[in-house]
């Protein structure tokens, strides 16, 4: 599989198992295989998604830029070529902090770098920024388990 930057919307297919409306990443601008990587999600009015506030402004739910935070930091254990027929599961979640909406028309920037790096066991550093400001950041752990086989 070819990893020339920046990774695509149908490059990221070809590492992810998530398909539209659940794939939350457009594009993935760095990537140091076992270190870190930085992607891109442009958040535009139309997705399905957005929630209002109680004085109407249309936000990305915490959940949401959570699993995208989760979606760039799977694309760096599956771009590994021993991971790529494995599928990652969100085992849990750590000290995360939301520290602003995200709002239409937000470039939201996410970086995840590896704390630590099994076999089968993996934590990741997230943190997500809007022009330079974190809007999330906390440390996410992940287990590695084989796709299900097909009959």
């Amino acid at each position: 599989m070819d990893l020339t930057l920046p990774l695509d919307n149908s490059a990221i297919e070809r590492i992810l198992p998530h398909r539209f409306p659940f794939l939350l990443v457009d594009r993935i601008i760095e990537l140091e295989p076992d270190k870190r990587i930085v992607g891109i999600k442009n958040v535009s009015l139309n997705e399905w998604y957005l929630s209002r506030t109680a004085d109407g402004d249309a936000v990305m739910p915490p959940t949401i830029l959570t699993e995208a935070v989760a979606q760039v930091g799977a694309i760096l254990i599956l771009a590994k070529p021993e991971n790529r027929q494995r599928l990652p599961f969100f085992a849990g979640i750590e000290r995360v902090r939301y520290r602003r909406p995200v709002r239409p028309g937000d470039v939201v920037v996410i970086e995840a770098n590896v704390v630590r790096l099994r076999s089968r066991m993996g934590l990741l550093k997230g943190v997500a920024r809007v022009d330079g400001r974190s809007v999330i950041d906390g440390t996410m752990t992940f287990a590695l388990g084989d796709l299900p086989h097909k009959s």
